[in-house]
């Protein structure tokens, strides 16, 4: 499986999860791919620590107010840039690319500029 299914894969776990309350596990039939799992137990984890970068990039919007799918492509890309194993614009590409086919396009405008943002102030 592809770096690009994995992160959709994870995006709809985790907007399951992140919707429903319910243990992740409970949230998909069979195994994940293991990227796509690595993806979900690590944005699980940090999701706390994902979304208070998330408000402090997003003047407009608090973590809350974003949509479930908005704020699961964000905590997908940050997760990944903090780890430094996928390049900067990949991680945001994608984010936006799933931001825009499953929810709108005014979403993938959020998401990028959400993540422009936090790599503006992160590469001060």
């Amino acid at each position: 499986m592809s770096r690009k299914s994995a992160r959709r894969d994870a995006l709809f776990v985790l907007y399951q999860w992140d919707v429903t309350g319910k243990p992740l596990a409970s949230l998909h039939e069979g195994e994940l791919d293991p990227y796509a799992q690595e993806l979900v137990d690590g944005v699980a984890a940090e999701a706390e620590s994902l979304d208070a970068r998330i408000d402090d990039a997003s003047s407009e919007w608090s973590v809350e107010r974003l949509g479930a799918l908005e704020r699961n492509a964000l905590r997908i890309a940050l997760f990944e840039l903090e780890r430094g194993e996928v390049p900067l614009e990949a991680a945001i590409d994608e984010a936006v690319t799933l931001a825009k086919r499953y929810s709108s396009e005014d979403a993938g405008r959020l998401v990028n500029g959400i993540l422009g943002r936090v790599v503006r102030e992160t590469t001060r």
